[in-house]
């Protein structure tokens, strides 16, 4: 495969604009960045939804100071005492909601939480995938593309943080899947840029951030869940279910989409990043469980409920941006914000 295009590669070396507010705790943060000077961060209210708009974009635009960053903001602000206590709030009221919405016991092991996830649903209600396989059109698979970019376009970047934070058979194992997810070796095969490959081929704008004004907050939430349990050492197992479960599920979902992409006449770019996945991630699904999961537990057994919980709300977030996704689309309309 030849390597992508200069053009896009410079477009997205320039660090995205910052975006537009959805309330008023995201207003503050944005203007706190924007002109750190007259920084003034208000409290966060303990009666603001979790998943709402407004808190999903505070965190998020936080959490992007780790990544690229925004264009025009200093990279000192990355490390402010201020915005990293103000962040803490927002993690506070999103956790604090997670852990209330998805309640974790010892009646559950992780090995059983991955087992149910390989139950395959009937009928045709079974998500997002089945959806677009069946009755999806090019124009819905390019919103589903836009939506999914906030999260592909820096695809394993966040799961890069567990991996000091394991130990031996867990790390080793770790960093394999990593390896693939990275290119092993090559820049051109980095998942990242064959998703900006298949946004190229559907005709969406290539540059990192692009859709973030456009995406709803739930699919903001499912990249902040990663970025939440990335940066915390307290929720290395959580982000190792979180991890775990994605490749679980990747495979056939990947198929799906395939199919889907096929069907619609999308170009090969375009079905070369899931037809990798159905082949790299059946084989990353069987590393993960016995080696990243179970070395871990190996390791220390008292986390098994943290993957568990990592596991779950990974479902929990995605089956609330499945349901967004489909109920628009069942009833004509669109997720995307004009």
């Amino acid at each position: 495969m030849t390597e992508a295009p200069a053009r896009r590669r410079d477009v997205r070396r320039r660090p995205p604009p910052l975006p537009e507010p959805r309330g008023p705790l995201s207003a503050e943060v944005l203007a706190a960045l924007r002109d750190p000077r007259a920084m003034r961060l208000s409290p966060v209210p303990a009666d603001c939804p979790p998943y709402g708009d407004d808190v999903q974009l505070a965190l998020y635009v936080l959490y992007e100071l780790h990544y690229e960053g925004f264009d025009g903001v200093s990279d000192r602000l990355e490390w402010d005492g201020a915005l990293l206590a103000h962040r803490a709030a927002l993690e506070d009221r999103f956790l604090g909601a997670l852990r209330a919405d998805v309640p974790v016991d010892d009646t559950q092991t992780a090995a059983e939480a991955l087992d149910a996830l390989q139950i395959e649903p009937a009928g045709d209600d079974g998500g997002v995938s089945y959806f677009l396989r069946d009755h999806g059109t090019a124009d819905r698979l390019r919103e589903y593309a836009a939506v999914r970019s906030l999260y592909h376009l820096k695809e394993a970047d966040p799961h890069a943080w567990v991996i000091p934070r394991l130990r031996g058979r867990a790390k080793a194992a770790m960093v394999a899947v990593e390896f693939d997810e990275f290119g092993a070796g090559r820049p051109q095969e980095i998942h990242a840029e064959l998703f900006a490959d298949l946004m190229e081929d559907l005709g969406l704008d290539t540059a990192y951030g692009r859709y973030l004004d456009a995406a709803p907050a739930e699919a903001l939430a499912v990249v902040n869940q990663m970025s939440l349990f990335g940066l915390h050492r307290a929720l290395r197992a959580a982000l190792v279910g979180h991890f775990a479960a994605v490749e679980v599920t990747s495979s056939p979902a990947s198929r799906r989409l395939a199919e889907a992409l096929r069907r619609v006449g999308a170009g090969p770019a375009a079905v070369r990043f899931y037809t990798e996945h159905v082949e790299a991630d059946a084989v990353h699904e069987q590393v993960v469980r016995h080696d990243v999961v179970g070395g871990l537990l190996e390791s220390e057994p008292h986390l098994d409920a943290d993957v568990v919980f990592g596991i779950r709300t990974t479902a929990f977030l995605e089956d609330r941006l499945a349901a967004r996704l489909l109920d628009a689309w069942r009833s004509g309309g669109t997720v995307l914000a004009s």
